[in-house]
């Protein structure tokens, strides 16, 4: 491909319309292709399957439980065509399940879980565990530890578990109801607290007698009136007992509460670039389903520093930034390595271990008498000076590190000397390199590495690096970059089989349930059977997909392609152009024939597909300095006043550059724009499918309507009275700045045919999952079905899928969101629809963070990728009889382990109220019918020609959600290296700026459309 002309400076500076001028080219270098499309199995081709591959299973010998099927079925008879209003009675505030999905082919599925079995006579004593003062993180983990080895408490340690923050849990009662225990604090390994060691007063208090034979109990009842207040604090009971194994075993490291890692050796460990590494481990947590106590064990994978010498790690990492190799070091363990071992009375190395506070800054112990000299920040050895009291010389021997001072009492002036040292009236300063070379006769072999500071900013002690030694274990609390996230994927992803055999093999033992390695499984008599278990699952039959003129997509593994099909309604678009973007650095992939001929190929596909596009106007090429060169904003003001639609090819995938134009085009001016990949677009194979796809945002954003299903496949919304709405929050990353926002985002159907979602943004506080302002949001959807959707009342029903929401916070969608959403309707309905209850609500949560996974047992049960097939659904084996939830994999699975949604409904009127009477034919149940709905909505997700794994009300929440990040990248967003804030910057993460509500505002042109797709 040519690299076509070089001249022309910026080009084309004209107003973008028939006469416009195109500027000059350089040639297109890629860009980002929007935020998704159809995917592999979408536009022109489809999925065809490449090769043979070879498909595993993992053999599961075991039978399904036949006590779990005699509980359902006595719980919740097969067939009902009629509905029993019982059986729907309220549990724990959630509508009850209404029977069990009877729809689709049978097949029966290995799930990763064991069973737990637990003594029928089995109590657990529950304590709170108090200590004063107050000690955070590994302190207090250590206090605790000690606390278990005090004379108090050492003789029942056998019975005892913790978590080793508040609660403890015994199998045997304590004499006294209230143990008060004096814990004098020594680090591990140390035999003896110092002299001037904190003496810590532990309060340890008894709460409650959990009886587990209860639960047993409760969970094999066949009375749906059955309660059990206990149920939460006797699972939390066991997770405690489950979770003390590896927070206990010197050889683990767990990451919260749930994940366990091997230390050793052997354990599975990939390099993921930029010091750190990944490592295999296991999520475990205990689950209550029918019939039986559950262990959910799943493979997980963490991303941690690696244990080497702190120079490597400083190098592996790269010196590209002090501000950014300061934050990555931030917070880490480093044991040093320049004295003499120090060893217990069992002869083992007791480490000398130091935290890392940062590294040297022109600022540190600026309130000291003699503050140290720091030439820069990141500065070496040789470049910092420290105040020393009297001569340092090698018979004083002072301690380990070069500290920049202590503050003094009395009239507050302070004395710089170096730890240990004694204090004098004369003094000097001397260099960190100098120091080491007198005090230890050791000559630092790369003075120039920065030093790490070990104390804090008034008080900095600083060590070099070559002395530090990384301690294994230690997670990477930052956001990956996008090299690591690909390297971390390429090494996570496994086959099914593979994932599920690691649990047997090495999972069970690493989460505690090997009785051989955990003693306190014996202590406690609780056992496991062996192997996963097997449960039911049914392959429901996917909808018919239909496209313009009724014509149907011919479906395959959930995928279709487009080959001689038209959306359903095209868009028109009569003036639109395209802008070429221009970087340094990066040559471009076009010149300016060959774009001009890839966009005529283009505007023939999009016109071959369904959108009536007119010729574009002739396109400019841009060329930028730099990411924030002002020169983008003029372009997309001069754009906004002459098209409906910018097509952007920008130079590179995953950019800055991507997030500045949608904030500017979005917010500032309201020009739908969408971006490519030059790379991509410059591609001769598969360029009509990758159009393909791109041609799906162009309808969408223009207001057209991509696929539907047939009418029947919709039930109750072919009656053109329901809206669907999905709501998603999205919440600071590792590294954002401090004051970055939470974003909700709600988004809602316009009539029956679910192809437009418009969508609406608000701030709210930092993590806060709850949405403040419901009311307002619901108030402008119902608007618009009411004016885009031109119907003449507002719905009867509104259904929600609700995203994102965990199980401890079920209760406060009822509790906190659900009435603003009916304070909406009741300033919105007229009254004589509130006197007969409308609007109805149903309100589902679709939960995706969850680690159930399911594999096939026999080779025709398995799709093209051993996973279990598109449509798989299962509602008993792993749930409870009296919830209603389900788990839907509507999509195929391209790598790893098909991961299912989790649905559970937390409101239901739509569905007791409308089928009260009856069940219409084929369902049996209103499961059926709950369960068939939402499968086959998830082949109307208009990006893709394919089946997705998230509904899409709440899959197009999620999408704004993340719209609304590229509006406040600058408080999101961990800084790349080009970007790092100055030291004495005011934001750690860039944005110094508070938010407010017109940063996620969009421009009146587009804030009724899908602008976010």
């Amino acid at each position: 491909m040519s690299s076509g002309n070089r001249g022309g400076g910026r080009g084309g500076r004209g107003n973008y319309g028939p006469r416009g001028g195109s500027g000059s080219f350089r040639g297109d270098r890629g860009g980002r292709g929007g935020r998704g499309g159809g995917g592999r199995g979408g536009g022109y081709g489809g999925p065809t399957g490449s090769g043979q591959q070879t498909i595993q299973v993992f053999p599961n010998s075991q039978g399904q439980n036949p006590q779990v099927t005699k509980v359902e079925d006595a719980l919740h008879p097969a067939t009902k065509h009629k509905l029993d209003l019982g059986s729907l009675k309220l549990t724990e505030g959630f509508p009850g399940r209404p029977g069990y999905g009877t729809r689709g082919t049978k097949v029966e599925l290995t799930a990763n879980y064991v069973e737990l079995l637990p003594p029928s006579n089995m109590t657990l004593h529950r304590y709170d565990i108090q200590i004063s003062p107050v000690a955070a993180g590994k302190k207090h983990f250590r206090i605790v530890q000690l606390l278990l080895q005090a004379p108090e408490l050492a003789p029942l340690q056998g019975d005892i578990a913790t978590d080793f923050r508040s609660t403890l849990v015994s199998k045997t009662k304590f004499l006294q109801d209230e143990v008060l225990v004096e814990v004098p604090y020594r680090s591990e390994g140390e035999d003896e607290p110092t002299a001037r060691a904190t003496i810590y007063n532990v309060r340890v208090q008894y709460t409650k007698t959990l009886n587990i034979g209860e639960l047993v109990n409760y969970l094999n009842s066949t009375s749906l009136s059955q309660s059990l207040l206990d149920k939460q604090e006797l699972t939390q009971a066991l997770n405690i007992f489950l979770n003390h194994y590896a927070k206990s075993s010197k050889n683990l490291v767990t990451i919260g509460s749930t994940k366990s890692f091997s230390l050793s050796s052997d354990a599975a460990r990939g390099d993921i670039g930029s010091g750190l590494e990944i490592i295999r481990g296991f999520f475990s947590s205990v689950r209550v389903a029918t019939c039986r106590i559950l262990v959910n064990i799943n493979v997980s994978h963490g991303a941690f520093y690696h244990a080497v010498p702190l120079p490597g790690l400083m190098k592996s990492y790269g010196l590209r930034s002090t501000v950014m190799l300061e934050r990555f070091l931030k917070l880490v363990r480093i044991q040093t390595m320049h004295l003499p071992e120090k060893r217990n009375k069992a002869n083992e190395v007791v480490p000398r271990v130091k935290t890392i506070f940062g590294l040297a800054r022109k600022d540190d112990g600026h309130g000291l008498a003699h503050p140290p000299r720091v030439r820069q920040h990141g500065a070496g050895a040789k470049d910092v000076e420290f105040w020393l009291d009297g001569e340092a010389s090698s018979s004083s021997a002072p301690k380990p590190v070069a500290k920049g001072g202590a503050k003094g009492k009395g009239k507050g002036k302070g004395k710089a000397q170096a730890e240990g040292s004694a204090a004098s009236t004369t003094g000097r300063y001397i260099t960190v390199f100098d120091f080491f070379r007198i005090t230890y006769n050791r000559v630092l072999q790369d003075p120039q590495l920065p030093l790490v500071n070990c104390g804090n900013r008034d008080n900095p002690m600083y060590l070099p690096a070559e002395v530090c030694l990384v301690l294994p274990g230690q997670t990477s609390k930052s956001k990956l970059d996008s090299a690591q996230a690909q390297h971390m994927i390429r090494h996570a992803v496994r086959k099914p089989w593979e994932n599920a055999a690691a649990i047997v093999r090495e999972g069970v033992q690493t989460v505690g349930l090997d009785e051989n390695a955990n003693v306190l499984l014996r202590s406690f008599g609780l056992k496991i059977t062996p192997g996963l278990i097997k449960v039911p699952g049914r392959i429901l039959f996917g909808p018919k997909v239909i496209y313009k003129n009724n014509k149907a997509a011919g479906l395959r593994f959930g995928s279709w392609n487009m080959s001689d099909i038209k959306f359903n309604i095209g868009a028109s678009l009569a003036k639109w152009s395209y802008l070429m973007v221009s970087i340094p650095g990066i040559r471009d992939s076009f010149d300016q024939q060959s774009l001009r001929a890839v966009m005529d190929e283009f505007h023939a596909a999009l016109q071959k597909i369904g959108v009536n596009a007119a010729q574009p106007f002739p396109g400019q090429r841009l060329q930028l300095q730099h990411p924030d060169d002002p020169a983008l904003d003029s372009s997309l003001q001069r754009a906004a006043g002459a098209l409906d639609l910018l097509f952007i090819i920008l130079p590179g995938a995953n950019i800055p550059l991507y997030k500045r134009i949608k904030t500017i085009a979005d917010k500032n001016y309201g020009i739908h724009t969408i971006c490519s990949v030059g790379s991509k677009l410059a591609k001769d194979r598969g360029r009509d499918q990758y159009m393909a796809n791109v041609a799906l945002k162009f309808n969408l954003k223009l207001g057209g309507i991509n696929q539907m299903v047939e009418n029947k496949n919709l039930g109750i919304i072919d009656q053109n009275k329901t809206m669907i709405v999905g709501i998603d929050v999205t919440h600071p990353s590792p590294g954002s700045s401090s004051n970055a926002p939470s974003v909700s985002a709600m988004v809602a159907s316009i009539d029956k045919f679910l192809g437009q979602w418009p969508a609406t943004l608000r701030i709210q506080r930092a993590r806060q999952e709850s949405v403040d302002d419901l009311t307002e949001m619901l108030k402008s959807r119902l608007g618009l079905w009411k004016t885009k959707g031109k119907h003449a009342a507002l719905p009867e029903n509104i259904l929600i899928y609700r995203d994102g929401v965990s199980e401890g916070q079920y209760d406060m969608v009822l509790s906190q969101e659900f009435p603003q959403l009916r304070r909406a309707c009741e300033q919105m309905y007229p009254a004589a629809d509130t006197k007969k209850g409308l609007p109805r609500f149903t309100i589902i949560v679709c939960g995706k963070r969850h680690k159930t996974r399911f594999y096939p047992i026999t080779e025709q049960d398995c799709d093209r990728s051993g996973n279990t097939k598109p449509g798989t659904v299962v509602d008993r084996g792993v749930t409870e009889a009296r919830n209603w939830d389900f788990f839907l994999q509507a999509h195929a699975a391209l790598q790893g382990t098909a991961r299912p949604c989790h649905y559970y409904i937390v409101h239901d009127e739509i569905f007791r109220q409308i089928y009260a009477k009856s069940i219409p034919l084929p369902f049996q149940s209103i499961a059926d019918i709950v369960e068939d709905l939402t499968h086959n909505m998830c082949y109307l997700f208009g990006r893709a020609t394919k089946a997705v794994s998230l509904c899409p009300p709440a899959y197009y929440a999620d999408l704004a959600c993340e719209r609304a990040r590229c509006y406040l990248a600058s408080l999101f967003d961990t800084p790349s290296p080009s970007t790092v804030p100055s030291v004495t910057g005011t934001s750690a993460a860039g944005g110094t700026g508070q938010p407010t509500a017109d940063d996620v505002q969009i421009h009146q042109k587009l804030k009724d459309t899908m602008f976010y797709i």
